[in-house]
């Protein structure tokens, strides 16, 4: 499964379930996994660096492929490397590039983290676009909005979940992940929230992410 986590509005937490998602995935001895980061911003390269120097372990593979380059990329992977890796994410950057477009073209599911915000909201529009767009090329595209760094309480949650609802060509997901001090307190040690552990809800919804995206 080829699985892109992207959206065109920036510090949405793209990267953080991209790198979650691998750690999770790659928890399984026999599963193969590998994060491409596709964001000039290298912020999935730099964490992957990190986790190696302050762990010993990487547990999954990852690489920095951009643009054009990332589509050829992928489908050799797929044409000539179909046994190497069970699944591959890839981190696309916080706006409309040729590298999110080109990871449309070749992914299976795409994930578009949402903060319950106007302005996140709206961006939603915008990739049911390159969605429709991609869909061209790439007809099995599945493309899944989800609630990310929720709040605790008030109906802003609510609200945005139902302004997802009426997006054309995109679902919503049954899940929320909240804003956690969780997330940034496990990556400063190289670590995903499976492995830190110290925020029980946090675990819990990664882990119905990972089910709903993957079983």
């Amino acid at each position: 499964m080829i699985l892109t986590v992207g959206n065109v509005k920036g510090g949405v937490g793209k990267t953080t379930l991209a790198i979650n998602l691998a750690i999770a995935l790659a928890e399984n001895p026999n599963r193969r996994v590998l994060l491409i980061d596709a964001d000039d911003q290298g912020t999935a390269m730099l964490f992957s660096k990190l986790r190696l120097n302050k762990t010993g372990k990487s547990s999954y593979n990852y690489g920095s492929v951009q643009g054009k380059d990332l589509r050829n990329h992928v489908l050799n992977l797929a044409k000539h490397n179909k046994n190497l890796y069970h699944q591959i994410i890839i981190d696309a950057g916080g706006r409309d590039t040729e590298s999110l477009r080109a990871a449309l073209t070749v992914s299976d599911t795409l994930l578009i983290p949402v903060q319950p915000r106007s302005f996140d909201i709206w961006a939603v529009d915008q990739m049911a676009v390159l969605v429709q767009e991609a869909r061209q090329l790439n007809p099995k595209l599945r493309a899944l909005a989800m609630l990310n760094a929720a709040d605790a309480q008030g109906n802003d949650n609510q609200d945005a979940g139902e302004a997802l609802r009426d997006v054309d060509g995109v679902d919503l997901l049954p899940v929320t992940v909240g804003r956690r001090k969780a997330f940034p307190n496990a990556a400063a040690l190289g670590q995903g929230i499976t492995e830190y552990a110290r925020d029980k809800k946090a675990l819990t919804e990664l882990q119905a992410l990972v089910i709903l995206l993957y079983i």
